[in-house]
């Protein structure tokens, strides 16, 4: 590692990263391209670099109002491709109220609550919370929603688009998911996606607020 602080730190830097890639590509994150390309070259492991290398090299040559189309299309429109992990297992039954509520409880108990209005399962959120938490808090977050994860990669790779390679990387600090992971996640590909009920809001009955 090129960086002291050993393998954690290393993975911790690479989530920051990854939360930032899978932000809607606004002017700011944009301009921003050359420096997180950079950081993602000069400060990650190799199989890392490279998965990122090759978002970066479609972000370089790509229009701004092409990216943002390209995002909108691909996490807003396409629900395989949904940000909001917990959604793909619960859709707005209760049960995702309770996982909402359970990973609320889990950031302020590391020392991070949440803040603002996005609710905790969104990916950037979750890859924020592990790139910052001590005693590798973040990860047990990722390897707990794994089957949700790989399920998103396989649906970004099926679409063909370069934030499948983002996946890849969060994976690849993952390690090779357990049998009962890919069990998992081939379940979920094969049901229907959830409905949408209530939008992305607490179901009906559960109340998740920001202080809980």
């Amino acid at each position: 590692m090129r960086l002291g602080g050993g393998r954690a730190r290393e993975r911790q830097r690479v989530y920051r990263l990854c939360s930032l890639l899978l932000c809607y590509p606004d002017e700011d994150l944009l301009a921003a391209r050359g420096e997180l390309a950079e950081a993602a070259a000069g400060e990650t492991a190799p199989p890392v670099a490279r998965a990122l290398a090759q978002l970066f090299e479609w972000w370089a040559v790509t229009e701004p109002l092409v990216l943002q189309q390209h995002y909108v299309e691909t996490f807003d429109l396409d629900k395989r491709c949904g940000l909001y992990l917990s959604f793909y297992g619960e859709g707005e039954r209760r049960e995702r109220g309770l996982a909402l509520l359970r990973l609320k409880r889990m950031y302020r108990a590391a020392g991070l609550p949440l803040e603002g209005s996005e609710l905790p399962d969104y990916l950037p959120v979750m890859l924020e919370f592990a790139g910052s938490a001590p005693s590798g808090r973040g990860e047990i977050v990722l390897r707990e929603h794994r089957p949700a994860l790989e399920l998103l990669r396989e649906s970004l790779h099926r679409r063909e688009t370069p934030y499948a390679h983002v996946l890849d990387a969060v994976c690849l600090t993952l390690g090779s998911p357990s049998a009962a992971d890919r069990a998992r996640a081939l379940a979920l590909a094969a049901a229907e996606p959830p409905t949408e009920l209530v939008g992305l809001d607490s179901p009906p009955g559960l109340t998740v607020e920001a202080g809980t």
